[in-house]
C-alpha cells in the first residue's frame, strides 16, 4: 500500500509560492482514508464480524426481554410505578410531573414508542454500568491503567455520534440491537470517568483507617470507597443516561425503533407534527429519568453526610472481625 499519494496542482506547472512550498500536502498527501478503509473493510470485517455478531447476543436477550415486558405491563400500572419511584426519590413535584407526562404521552399516541425507547435506554445504561463501574474502579486503583484509559475515553467522547454508525453497521449490521450497541459505546465514558474520580476523591485518612483496623482491600473498597463515592457514581450514571437518550435518536438511522424512528420518519417526510411528537416524548422521558436519577444521587449524598466517625469505626471494626 502506498505511503504517499501523488498530488497534481497548478503549482507543479507554475512557480510555487513560499507558502505552497512549505505545505506538506503540496508535495504529498497521506492516504489516511484508504488506510482506514483497508483496515475496516479488508481486515476487521472479514476476520472479526462473526465474533462481533456473537458478542451482541446478551444485549439482544436483555433488550428483547425488557421490551416485551414493558409492552406487556398495562399503561396504568407503568404510570403508577414511575409515579411512586419519582415520589420516593425526587419528591411530590416530580411525581406530579411524571403523572402528567405519562398521561400526555398516552394521549398523543406515542406511548408504545416510548416504551421501546425506554427499553433501549435501560439496556444501554445497564451494560454501561456493568462495564463502566469495574473499569472506573480499576482506573482509580492504578495510575498506569488510568493513563492508558484516558486517551481512549477522550477519543470516545470527542467522536461525533454519527461517526459511530459506520463501523457499527459494518460489524453488527442494522436494526434495533446494533443501535443499542452504538448507544452503549457512545454513553460509556462518563460513568467510567466519574466512578474513578469519585473513588479517588475519598479522603485518604478514611482508607488508611480501614487498613489500620485490619480490613482487606476488598472490604475497604466495598465498605468505604464505594459508599463514599456513590454520589459521584450516580452523577456518572445520570450523564450516561442523558447521552444514551441522545444517541437512541441517532440510532434510528440504522434501523433502531422507538421515538427516534418517529422523529427520523417525520423529518424524512417533512411531517413536522410527527417529528414534534417524537421529540415531545423524548423530552418528557428525559426529564423524568433525569430527575429520578438526580434524586437517587441526592439521597446518596445525604447518607454520606450522615456517615459519622462513630458509625465508621463500628462498621470497620465489625467487618474487620469477620
Amino acid at each position: 500500500m502506498a505511503i504517499c499519494r501523488e498530488v497534481t496542482t497548478q503549482a507543479a506547472d507554475t512557480a510555487m509560492s513560499l507558502n505552497d512550498m512549505l505545505k506538506p500536502s503540496t508535495h504529498c498527501q497521506v492516504p489516511l482514508d484508504r488506510w482506514v478503509e483497508f483496515f475496516v473493510k479488508d481486515w476487521l470485517v472479514p476476520n472479526f464480524r462473526p465474533a462481533f455478531r456473537a458478542a451482541q447476543w446478551p444485549v439482544d436477550q436483555v433488550m428483547r426481554g425488557l421490551e416485551g415486558f414493558l409492552h406487556a405491563v398495562p399503561f396504568y400500572a407503568m404510570t403508577i410505578f414511575f409515579v411512586a419511584v419519582a415520589w420516593r426519590f425526587a419528591g411530590r413535584g416530580v411525581a406530579i410531573f411524571t403523572l402528567v407526562s405519562f398521561l400526555a404521552i398516552e394521549a398523543v399516541g406515542v406511548y408504545p414508542d416510548t416504551m421501546t425507547t425506554l427499553s433501549m435506554i435501560i439496556t444501554a445504561v445497564l451494560f454501561c454500568a456493568i462495564v463502566g463501574i469495574p473499569l472506573g474502579i480499576l482506573s482509580a486503583s492504578s495510575d498506569r491503567f488510568e493513563a492508558i484509559l484516558r486517551p481512549i475515553l477522550d477519543v470516545m467522547q470527542t467522536i461525533p455520534s454519527f461517526v459511530y454508525l459506520v463501523p457499527i453497521v459494518m460489524l453488527f449490521g442494522v436494526g434495533m440491537i446494533p443501535g443499542v450497541v452504538a448507544t452503549i459505546i457512545f454513553a460509556l465514558p462518563p460513568i467510567i470517568r466519574l466512578t474513578s474520580l469519585g473513588i479517588r476523591q475519598v479522603r485518604e485518612e478514611l482508607v488508611e483507617a480501614g487498613y489500620a483496623f485490619g480490613s482487606t482491600r476488598r472490604q475497604v473498597l466495598w465498605e468505604i470507597q464505594l459508599p463514599l463515592a456513590l454520589r459521584m457514581i450516580m452523577a456518572g450514571l445520570n450523564q450516561t443516561l442523558m447521552m444514551a437518550l441522545s444517541m437512541v435518536v441517532v440510532a434510528a438511522l440504522i434501523g433502531a425503533g422507538g421515538l427516534g424512528l418517529t422523529v427520523y420518519t417525520g423529518l424524512g417526510r417533512l411531517d413536522v407534527g410527527a417529528a414534534f411528537l417524537g421529540g415531545f416524548g423524548i423530552v418528557l422521558l428525559a426529564i423524568i429519568l433525569d430527575r429520578i436519577t438526580q434524586g437517587i444521587g441526592a439521597g446518596a449524598e445525604q447518607r454520606r453526610a450522615n456517615w459519622t466517625f462513630t458509625g465508621f469505626v463500628k462498621r470497620i471494626t465489625g467487618f474487620a472481625r469477620a
